[in-house]
């Protein structure tokens, strides 16, 4: 079980402004590439899951992992999901991309699970979105501040994973309030609004 506090910020300033305040904390920036996948008779979906596929377009050694995500849900900025995930060959994400196919062929635990538990018989590709995310490590927590750019537009959120969700939440109020930055609790999955095809009200 993954739980996550996440803010929803409005605008490219709101997030350009955390962006300043937060840079002395700052340890990387990761482009992310983000395919989402379900099998042809939406038998993930139906079941309130999703494959992931993520990229790390990193210059020098690409990083990818495929990810099982399953029956989310987001509450007053608390996000709980269940997840599993293993590293993938960054040349099957390639593969991939040109026939989804290709997955049913590799032999992970996750992939096995998807098809055994689930009952896929064929990958579909859903598509997905690209995000930058900055990485801080900001009073023993990791920070994580994303610009996700969608077809229909760019959505902007900061989030942490922790155990402790009500106290890091009430830390990340405290913060973003003090320093003046615009904010709300984040209401849908970056997957949620990928498949509305649009970004929520602000």
């Amino acid at each position: 079980m993954e739980v996550e506090v996440k803010f929803r910020l409005p605008n490219k300033s709101s997030h350009q402004k955390l962006l300043s305040v937060l840079s002395p904390f700052h340890i990387t920036t990761l482009h992310q590439h983000n395919q989402f996948v379900d099998g042809s008779a939406d038998e993930l979906s139906s079941q309130r899951a999703v494959l992931l596929l993520r990229l790390c377009e990193q210059p020098l050694i690409p990083q990818c992992v495929v990810c099982l995500k399953a029956k989310p849900v987001l509450v007053d900025g608390v996000s709980r999901i269940e997840m599993e995930y293993e590293e993938l060959d960054p040349a099957i994400f390639k593969a991939f991309l040109d026939d989804p196919q290709k997955l049913m062929h590799v032999d992970l635990r996750v992939l096995r699970r998807v098809k055994e538990e689930f009952g896929v018989k064929r990958f579909v590709g859903l598509g997905g979105f690209r995000n930058v995310r900055n990485v801080y490590m900001w009073k023993g927590m990791k920070l994580e501040v994303d610009e996700a750019k969608y077809d229909f537009g760019e959505m902007y959120e900061v989030e942490c994973e922790t155990s402790e969700p009500e106290r890091v939440k009430k830390m990340m109020e405290e913060f973003v309030k003090e320093n003046g930055i615009d904010y709300s609790y984040s209401v849908m999955s970056k997957f949620a609004v990928f498949r509305a095809g649009k970004l929520p009200p602000s």
